[in-house]
């Protein structure tokens, strides 16, 4: 196990890399974001607006966001992160993912996640998804991929404001 938690790793998989965040490529995440489906079961149903998204970006950024990029092609297809690192608890949350809807319902997401799950258990022994509890598809995908419904609580994450959250979990191998 090595010491301390790489937040911003690169993960390779055979249709998707995994990179941290540049801040030159608001416009490639912007393009996968700017679909209003995309957020239909978001809580932030408003983020295909440019003006915000773009405060989405500028904490992305410090936040040590990961971009999504199809491997073949290298085309920007997404974002996710790590956060809430507990070193004490060897926790840490997996969020804020989105994926460019082309890629929906395949095996995209399961991919982002595995590649996410194998990095995060060299150190954890749990990660936790947050959830929005009435975002139907999301929470389907959580249990597509092994995700343990645990319990709902109201949270704040990342500096945004308190609401409510399913947490799901998945536990080390």
């Amino acid at each position: 196990m090595q010491a301390e938690f790489d937040l911003q790793p690169v993960l390779s998989g055979p249709n998707v890399c995994i990179r941290p965040i540049r801040t030159d490529e608001f416009e490639a995440l912007y393009a996968v974001a700017s679909d209003p489906l995309m957020w239909a079961q978001h809580p932030a149903k408003d983020r295909a607006q440019r003006c915000v998204f773009e405060k989405w970006f500028k904490a992305a950024v410090p936040q040590r966001a990961l971009t999504i990029e199809e491997a073949a092609t290298h085309r920007v297809i997404g974002s996710s992160r790590y956060y809430d690192w507990n070193p004490a608890a060897r926790e840490v949350a997996i969020g804020f993912t989105f994926i460019a809807r082309d890629h929906w319902g395949g095996s995209t997401n399961a991919e982002v996640k595995r590649l996410m799950l194998d990095h995060a258990f060299k150190w954890a022994r749990t990660v936790w998804f947050h959830v929005d509890p009435a975002n139907t598809r999301s929470r389907k995908a959580m249990e597509k991929i092994g995700g343990v419904y645990s319990h709902t609580t109201t949270i704040g994450i990342a500096g945004e404001a308190p609401r409510e959250y399913a947490l799901y979990r998945i536990d080390a191998p």
